[in-house]
Formats: structure tokens, sequence, C-alpha cells
């Protein structure tokens, strides 16, 4: 990893940026609009969202406009979008990716994700996807926020491996059994809520870290997933800080920092936990 367009072959070949910007809890219309655009005028080249999120327009618009800024064209970017609890079942699954093309004002996807393992429910998904997949209207499928478990049991009917698994990862939960379990695998890890949404900025260990490369806490946890093999997709709406979580490929941490930073794990969730939901 070099720079910030370098990219990992996924399992079928397909390669996805390192680093990307995430867009959740970030408002439709404007907000979302200026990060996306100003995430691709400052070299991004991937762009996740979803459709729970009720800003695919948004980022469509924003795709639109930051392809011009930067010159390049719609091939250069990887564009990931995800199917709610809601829409999941092999036809409404089908109808929700279309609604999401539709938003997005894009033709196909290079990623496209089951959101969360709703019970019952992600396996029919899981075959709308596969169609999806042999169709070429996505480049990539996988899933969000699965458990070991909830892995192995989609693939002892699944014709076609996941080739991403998106979960919450940061310091202070490593979700180390899952990262084994999909390296073994074939798939590929990725980070949402890397940054534990703003929540270990002032952590001491953290500062004393980046103190040393003249880094910020962000690019430190960035720097972290990177070395570990894992895909991120940190949030901001500013673009001064959307281009500061990008400077990370000029500094390296050392195996024992990396330790250190590893072994802040609490198993300690922001965000819901995968096998007590009720949405």
């Amino acid at each position: 990893m070099k720079h910030l367009q370098d990219t990992v072959a996924l399992a079928n070949g397909v390669k996805m940026p390192w680093l990307g910007l995430g867009v959740f809890q970030v408002e439709d219309g404007a907000t979302v609009v200026e990060s996306v655009r100003a995430a691709i005028k400052n070299g991004y080249r991937s762009i996740d969202t979803a459709a729970i999120y009720q800003n695919e327009a948004g980022v469509g618009q924003g795709i639109k406009e930051g392809i011009e800024l930067a010159g390049i064209s719609r091939e250069d970017l990887f564009i990931t979008s995800k199917v709610w609890n809601d829409d999941l079942g092999y036809e409404k699954t089908l109808a929700a990716f279309e609604a999401s093309l539709e938003k997005l004002g894009l033709d196909y996807l290079d990623l496209y994700l089951i959101h969360w393992p709703k019970a019952g429910k992600y396996k029919e998904a899981w075959r709308a996807l596969e169609t999806l997949y042999k169709n070429k209207k996505v480049k990539a499928i996988g899933v969000s926020n699965f458990q070991v478990h909830h892995l192995e049991d989609l693939m002892k009917d699944a014709e076609i491996m996941p080739m991403i698994n998106q979960v919450e990862l940061h310091p202070k939960l490593t979700q180390t059994e899952v990262r084994a379990f999909c390296q073994s695998h074939g798939i590929q890890v990725e980070a949402w809520s890397p940054l534990m949404q703003g929540q270990l900025l002032d952590h001491e260990l953290l500062k004393s870290i980046g103190a040393k490369y003249n880094k910020s806490v962000a690019q430190v946890i960035i720097r972290w997933d990177l070395q570990n093999g894992i895909i991120t997709i940190p949030k901001s709406i500013k673009e001064h800080r959307i281009i500061e979580n990008a400077d990370v490929f000029d500094f390296i941490l050392t195996d024992k920092e990396m330790e250190k930073i590893t072994e802040l794990n609490e198993n300690l969730r922001v965000g819901p936990d995968p096998d007590n939901f009720d949405f």
C-alpha cells in the first residue's frame, strides 16, 4: 500500500481500494454531495453507502460531480451499497438493488452487500445477489455484520462465496475470530466505524504514537487497519479531514505499536450486536 488508490484483489479478482469514504449518517442533499465530490476530487476512488442511509441520490450526484472535477470515468470508481432488512428476500432484494441503482444514477455497482444477518431472511437475499452477480449488474457481492456462525450458515447453501464481510472494527473491537475465519475462507474484511465514531480520538496511547510520526489519532488507526490487511472507510464531511484521513502512506507502524493498539481490544461495540438486534 503506497498510495490512496492502491487496491486489493478480492476472491474473484476484482480490485477494491484499501481506503474509501463512508457516508453513514451523512444527510442527503448538499452535505453528502460535497463530501463525495471532495473525496473523489482528492483522490478517493471508493465510496460506501446503503439504502438505509437515505442518501443514495446525493451520493450519486456527488459521484457525477466528482468524476467531472477529477477528469476520470465511472470505471475508475468503486461504489458500494447495501440491501436493508425490510427488503431481504429474493424478489424484494432484486427490486431493492434496482431502486438503489436508480437513486445513484448508475448502471452497475462494484459491490452489493446484505446489510445485516436477519434470521431466516438472508439466504434468499443471497440467492438474489448471486443472480445480480451472474447477470453482471454487480462486480462483487458480500455481507455486512456477519459473525462466524452466520457465514457458516450462509456458505452451506451458497453457490458463490461472499467476497467481503464488512463489520464494525476498531482498536476496541478487533474482531479476531471473524478476521481469522474470513482469512481462511478468502473473504476480505472491511471495517466500518474504524474511528469508533470519534470515541478514540483522545486516547493517550494513540495520541503518543501519533506524536512520534506527527500524525493524528485517526491517521494512526487507519494505518493500523491497513497494516492489518483490513479495508477501511472512515467518514467525514469536512474536506480537510477527508484529505487528512488519506494521508497515511508515508509512515509505517512498528510491530510493537501494532500489538499495543490491538491490545486495546475490549470487544466493545458502538453499533448493534449482530446476534441481538431487532430491526
